[in-house]
């Protein structure tokens, strides 16, 4: 009997929406469990949200691991966190040393996309915050990836930034096909010769100006740099018609720390290959 009345309580509870939802293998929320640092806190509400006590470049970690094993996405292009209330914070999402992308305070939901990376072994997803903050996570989950891009490259070189020593000029003619949706990419490697270097960063600005794009503005720290992670090798950023527009008038300035870039790609979505 009382296993009889549990049956029918959990029928009703899942009809009223309080049993949490059933996940596929595209959703990994439930996935995060643990911290970096053992004095931030977890608490898991009953459909599934996380409230996470965070503490400055701690961490609220996921392991994705199978069998024991680091798991291969290549063929995902992107995971994202949802948050139930805007961040207080900048946040950071760092996928196994290889990607780190961040996210502005008060935005509702941050994406990583895997573009161009070797995504072949993953083993740990971690959400970061720069500042004591509370972040609440309603949903993280993969995308399929779907898109195949065009590569034109409108520069070629070795330019390394070092401690902000060199950078480079993108002429505004190598913009006059780039159309909004269009992505920039850059390929490069990080400078590891200085062992205390510990941070990398880009900087892409229109020239002659201090105008950051609005592409990757939510990436931006307050000092308008992208982070990027040790062993990440390419970079890509989304033009906005403003950036374009802006890029066509006075083209674009790159600089930033302790990354070797070789080659910028103007990239275009290939509708006919999808």
């Amino acid at each position: 009997m009382k296993n009889y009345l549990l049956f029918i309580a959990c029928i009703l509870l899942t009809g009223c929406g309080l049993m949490p939802n059933s996940e596929d293998d595209n959703v990994l929320t439930s996935k995060f469990n643990g911290t970096w640092n053992i004095h931030e806190g977890i608490e898991r509400d009953f459909d599934g949200t996380i409230t996470y006590h965070a503490l400055p470049w701690g961490g609220l970690v996921a392991s994705v691991k199978k069998q024991n094993m680091p798991v291969d996405w290549s063929e995902y292009e992107s995971i994202s966190f949802e948050f139930a209330e805007p961040t207080e914070v900048a946040t950071q999402i760092t996928i196994s040393d290889k990607i780190r992308t961040s996210g502005k305070p008060g935005i509702t939901s941050l994406t990583c996309y895997f573009d161009g990376q070797d995504m072949r072994s993953i083993d740990e997803i971690a959400l970061q915050a720069v500042d004591t903050s509370t972040l609440i996570v309603k949903r993280v989950y993969l995308t399929p990836g779907t898109s195949v891009w065009e590569s034109t490259p409108i520069w070629t070189g070795n330019c390394s930034f070092g401690n902000w020593a060199n950078g480079f000029v993108i002429k505004p003619e190598q913009f006059t096909s780039a159309l909004e949706g269009d992505k920039l990419e850059f390929i490069y490697k990080t400078d590891t010769s200085d062992p205390s270097v510990s941070y990398w960063l880009f900087k892409t600005i229109i020239n002659t100006t201090d105008t950051t794009l609005e592409g990757n503005e939510n990436e931006l720290n307050p000092w308008g740099c992208v982070m990027m992670g040790k062993a990440s090798t390419v970079y890509r950023i989304i033009l906005t018609a403003n950036d374009i527009k802006k890029l066509r008038e006075k083209g674009l300035f790159v600089n930033g720390y302790y990354n070797i870039v070789t080659q910028v790609n103007l990239l275009r979505r290939d509708y006919v290959a999808q």
